[in-house]
């Protein structure tokens, strides 16, 4: 499903951000990527992503080269991975239902779909009923729940959890842990970048 075959990137000649890295993720995998601040685990999902392009190397999505796509098809690469960040980045102004919608009204679902979708993955979550509070009305743990569901919405292949409990209590990180390994459970890959070994 995703290969990196022997990918570098380079900076400049003191910054290597990666070099020569192989790697496969098979369709239904856990795979947790370790490594201190600074060792090129945000790098790679970046080069996953087609938002920088490797020095060198080829990195291969469903038998596609990423970095030979089209620029009009990285958005169809991206709707396929789902991405979880530490930052919630989540609107202020909008209610938890509204900020899971937003994401398919980006895409240009119908008003239809979107009223289909949105229950479905808070149930996922485990928000059902908390649709319509706003971000600030409710916990971290909960604010990053949003985001999985958020990025649930395209039934992405992938979900890349990038250092997604780096802001939360040692508690509230094993429940998101528990939810990923719940996602996992259900069909999707999942790809856990932190720099926590003991989670």
């Amino acid at each position: 499903m995703i290969y990196f075959d022997k990918v570098s990137k380079i900076y400049n000649h003191k910054s290597v951000a990666i070099d020569d890295v192989s790697f496969t993720v098979s369709p239904g995998e856990f795979v947790s990527i370790v490594g201190h601040s600074g060792s090129g685990k945000t790098t790679l999902l970046r080069l996953l992503l087609a938002e920088e392009t490797p020095t060198s190397g080829s990195i291969f999505f469903e038998s596609i080269n990423v970095h030979s796509m089209k620029k009009s098809e990285v958005p169809k690469l991206r709707r396929k991975i789902g991405t979880v960040f530490q930052d919630f980045k989540l609107l202020p102004k909008k209610t938890v239902g509204e900020n899971i919608a937003f994401a398919l009204e980006v895409a240009g679902e119908s008003r239809p779909r979107i009223r289909e979708v949105v229950p479905h993955v808070t149930r996922i979550v485990g928000l059902h009923g908390k649709e319509d509070r706003y971000p600030h009305q409710i916990s971290g743990g909960e604010r990053q729940r949003v985001v999985i569901a958020r990025a649930l919405v395209h039934r992405p292949k992938v979900l890349i959890a990038d250092e997604p409990t780096g802001n939360l209590d040692a508690i509230t990180a094993h429940e998101i842990i528990d939810l990923l390994k719940h996602i996992n459970e259900i069909g999707t890959t999942v790809v856990l970048v932190t720099h926590d070994r003991d989670i």
